[in-house]
């Protein structure tokens, strides 16, 4: 929602400064200025747009407007004002404010587009593992964790922490080995809000991006006789205009210099917050979530409705009788589940769901570090997930240093991800998400009886 309403108020008071400053020569050219934030919205919903061919094509067509304007007394044909746009590395007639945008607009949407897929991709991860179906072997240890104490004679005798940590260790098994993924996908996410907090920062780039186009249009005002000059010596002389066109001069055609709003005149900041606090607020979240795979046998084991707790080892249920427990506490991940205790686990079968997330969040973690170093990738859907694309860097090697090696690959659309998240979830089948639902409500109902 901020990104949208950034670009949405960034067009707005571009539109509405030009029309009052140039006016009728403005609102007679503003397809040029509007296709350009077309263009970006676009690139920022995920479409195929090449950041630095469009700005290019954008200042090519600004020019051969402009060049027209600014000599009204001539007819132009297109492969002469084609032949005008060829001019424009050589004469600059911009100024440095084309190259100097190219650099501030391209990483900054790069950074911003691919930090938003990452929250997505992040947010449908989760919400596909939520659906991943228990074993009958977890299944019989949740069993057997909760209700045969009743069997014992034993019904406010509670799990020990150990115990239900080694069954929660095997039922989430596959999930564990999601961790090490997870966690480079989060550092890959916390570093480019860095970049979106600093160089990168898309609201600083679009907030003057009127004032800055307007600049580039008045240095051409101010070097129109040089670069008329030098266009009809490389391209020839072009023909009268027919006489029924008056000869007007540049000062008719531009008889107002910019003026941009004042501070408290400007658009209200996009969504009702900044980047900076939007950015601060989504990094601490981040942080949280590290380790979550992990920790997640922890965070259910530690609840006071589930286990006696890590305090309480000798009055307990053991999974055989009141006392201690034991068995070592299992380490995390598939593999070392080959020794527990609690859990009937086949290391030999990884859930191949599962390591499509884990791939899913591989392939997004590359893009991250694309995107951190100012490189662009293309989301569209592709059959070769390891064709890039791209809008270039838009950066120097001192301004984004290359801190990663990394393969170029594709992610998962975001509609078809949450098609597969559709689809998991009318399967049948009991879930992680139903599972822990009927634990706590066994649970519950065992401290109702």
């Amino acid at each position: 929602e901020f990104f949208r309403e950034l670009l949405e108020n960034a067009e707005r008071s571009l539109n509405d400064m030009f029309v009052r400053t140039y006016g009728m020569l403005y609102m007679q050219n503003s397809e040029v200025f509007q296709d350009l934030f077309t263009e970006l919205k676009r690139y920022y919903t995920g479409g195929n747009v090449n950041l630095e061919e469009m700005l290019n094509d954008f200042w090519a067509r600004l020019l051969e407007r402009m060049f027209q304007l600014i000599n009204p007394q001539y007819h132009f044909s297109e492969d002469y004002l084609e032949c005008v746009s060829k001019y424009m590395d050589q004469l600059k007639p911009f100024g440095d404010v084309p190259r100097k945008l190219k650099v501030q607009v391209t990483r900054a949407f790069i950074a911003a587009r691919t930090f938003v897929q990452g929250l997505t991709v992040g947010r449908e991860v989760a919400n596909r593992v939520s659906k991943v179906s228990p074993t009958p072997g977890c299944i019989r240890a949740l069993m057997k964790m909760l209700y045969c104490p009743y069997c014992r004679g034993l019904p406010t005798v509670k799990p020990c922490n150990n115990y239900c940590l080694n069954v929660m260790k095997g039922c989430l098994a596959n999930q564990a080995d999601l961790d090490t993924e997870w966690n480079l996908f989060i550092d890959a996410m916390l570093l480019v809000a860095e970049r979106l907090e600093g160089p990168f920062n898309i609201e600083s780039v679009m907030d003057p991006i009127d004032v800055k186009i307007s600049e580039a249009i008045m240095n051409m005002q101010e070097n129109s006789m040089q670069v008329s000059a030098k266009v009809f010596q490389g391209c020839g002389q072009p023909k009268p205009a027919p006489a029924l066109r008056s000869s007007r001069s540049v000062p008719e055609n531009f008889n107002t210099r910019f003026r941009p709003y004042n501070p408290e005149e400007r658009p209200t900041t996009a969504a009702g917050t900044s980047l900076d606090r939007l950015v601060t607020d989504i990094k601490e979240k981040l942080k949280l979530s590290k380790k979550f795979w992990s920790t997640l046998p922890y965070t259910i084991c530690k609840d006071e409705r589930v286990t006696a707790g890590p305090s309480v080892e000798e009055d307990c249920w053991n999974g055989h009788t009141k006392a201690r427990y034991l068995p070592e506490i299992m380490n995390d991940g598939l593999t070392n589940q080959i020794n527990n205790p609690e859990v009937d686990v086949d290391i030999t079968r990884p859930d191949t769901f599962i390591r499509q997330q884990i791939m899913a969040l591989r392939v997004m973690t590359n893009k991250l570090k694309n995107a951190y170093n100012g490189n662009d990738v293309n989301f569209q859907d592709t059959s070769d997930e390891t064709s890039g694309s791209g809008s270039g860097s838009g950066c120097t090697d001192d301004i984004c240093p290359t801190e990663f090696d990394f393969v170029t690959t594709e992610a998962p659309p975001v509609d078809s991800d949450r098609r597969e998240v559709e689809a998991s979830a009318t399967q049948p089948g009991w879930s992680l998400q139903t599972l822990l639902v009927i634990f706590l409500s066994l649970v519950l109902q065992r401290q109702w009886r």
